[in-house]
């Protein structure tokens, strides 16, 4: 009895979404953070992750929570947000 092999499906690579590649235009309080040049919502999250590494803006007890400076704090509203609700609150800020 032969036992046939099955030819394996090369992986498929993910194509990036559109939408999130479309540069964005920041707003003054956002461009304050990441630079006033359209970027995609993507670099938009990595360069607010930088700006908040530099500042030691994470909550050392709880480094879901993203404590706010005076420039963070015009995006967020707010002076401590989670980093779930940070990309959320982002959208308000890009055209």
């Amino acid at each position: 009895m032969a036992t046939a092999k099955k030819a394996e499906a090369p992986a498929k690579k993910r194509a990036p979404n559109a939408a999130f590649m479309k540069p964005l235009t920041p707003s003054p309080a956002l461009a304050a953070v990441v630079g006033k040049d359209p970027l995609p919502r993507t670099e938009i999250i990595s360069k607010l992750w930088v700006y908040i590494k530099e500042h030691k803006l994470q909550d050392e007890s709880n480094k879901r929570m993203i404590n706010a400076d005076a420039k963070l704090k015009e995006v967020f509203g707010k002076p401590q947000v989670s980093m779930f609700e940070m990309a959320g609150l982002i959208g308000k800020h890009v055209k």
